[in-house]
């Protein structure tokens, strides 16, 4: 390869600091890797080149050599950097810079070990109409792992300290050869953690946790829907020593309620009345999620009408609240005297008297259905 100035090919000037040199190299050998530029020999040679400069800029003394002497100073050898090894690396450590480029894509590297994390928890709260109307603040009972407290969560015994990995160096990771490339996986001495426990604490055999019922606050949201997911974040299974712990999440299941169901922010429920209020009118006492409250109902309301109570629902975002819907449900007299069937039997006569004037508009539209059917049937 024709003599070059390895300072020009890295990019780089000559008073640059080895991370400097590393990072320029770092980046040109991804650019030109031949698996990246099949069958372009211009990148396959470009890519050897980069290989050479770096193999002498990267050894301290040999760059020295390099400033001092030139090329005559890296050349005594009479292979020449870059004569050996597979791409032209010659004396580089491919896994020492392709385990950190690698580790860059695949989110391997930078040394540093990344920190477990402990599970998710999923906890179902059952709650009324009536809290989520009011929108309040609970607590409950979750069982749960927690960092513990005998020895702090380190799973050493107190008095004592976890040592560092000597596999590992306390890193956590180990790098593993695969052919060319260079992986990293946890450490199998110290599974990760980057530190080994010589003396376990008695409570919690070396584990760092413990099982404990955690007593936790939730707020729901005024009109919460039901099967909302509402999530406290660090609530969830401790990883242990130098671990993040995980989320809990607080799924809200709405109960069944006595009186109301519910329509989205509306609510829904029965209202019997008797036939007298139903026939005359009056004022009648409803129930709401706040108390008592009062309802007029028109003379001559029907059985299955839906009567509005505006404001009375569940509350919706910007303060406004749903609606109460009431079913009417017109109760038909049970046990009668003779002398109330009597007066009946006669109501009914004078009803029928004048004909079509006391029939609801249903009843109509009912009866013409019914005459067409039976005209049908004779045809």
């Amino acid at each position: 390869m024709s003599e070059q100035d390895y300072y020009k090919t890295l990019g780089i000037e000559r008073g640059a600091s080895q991370a400097e040199i590393k990072k320029a190299y770092r980046r040109l050998a991804m650019k030109y890797h031949p698996d990246r530029n099949q069958g372009e020999d211009d990148a396959s040679d470009r890519f050897k080149e980069i290989n050479e400069a770096y193999e002498v800029l990267g050894d301290e003394q040999k760059r020295a050599a390099y400033d001092r002497f030139g090329h005559a100073g890296v050349n005594r050898g009479g292979a020449g950097p870059g004569a050996g090894g597979f791409g032209g690396f010659g004396g580089v450590d491919p896994s020492d810079i392709f385990g950190d480029i690698f580790g860059d894509i695949f989110g391997m590297g930078g040394g540093a070990r990344r920190a477990r994390r402990g599970a998710d928890l999923k906890y179902t709260l059952g709650v009324t109409l009536e809290q989520i109307a009011r929108g309040e603040e609970v607590t409950i009972e979750v069982p749960r792992h927690t960092p513990c407290e005998h020895c702090g969560g380190s799973g050493a015994k107190p008095g004592s300290k976890p040592q560092t990995c000597r596999t590992c160096g306390g890193q956590g990771q180990v790098r593993m050869q695969q052919g060319f490339f260079t992986l990293q996986q946890a450490c199998p001495d110290c599974r990760g953690r980057g530190e080994i426990i010589t003396e376990h604490c008695p409570e919690c055999h070396g584990s760092g946790v413990e099982r404990t019922i955690s007593k936790l606050k939730v707020r729901i949201p005024a009109g919460v829907d039901d099967g909302t997911a509402i999530r406290l974040s660090g609530q969830g299974e401790t990883a242990g020593s130098g671990g993040i712990a995980g989320d809990l999440y607080v799924e809200i299941r709405i109960k069944p309620h006595s009186i109301f169901h519910r329509e989205g922010a509306h609510l829904v429920c029965e209202l019997p009345i008797s036939f007298a209020t139903a026939a005359l009118g009056g004022e009648v006492e409803i129930p709401t999620l706040e108390g008592e409250g009062r309802l007029k109902v028109p003379a001559g309301t029907q059985s299955g009408k839906r009567m509005r109570v505006r404001g009375k629902g569940l509350p919706l975002q910007g303060g406004s609240r749903g609606d109460l819907f009431c079913l009417v449900r017109v109760e038909t007299p049970v046990n009668l005297t003779e002398e109330q069937k009597a007066l009946i039997i006669d109501l009914d006569a004078k009803l029928r008297a004048d004909g079509k004037r006391h029939k609801p508009a249903e009843h109509e539209g009912w009866a013409s259905k019914v005459k067409n059917f039976f005209e049908q049937l004779a045809g």
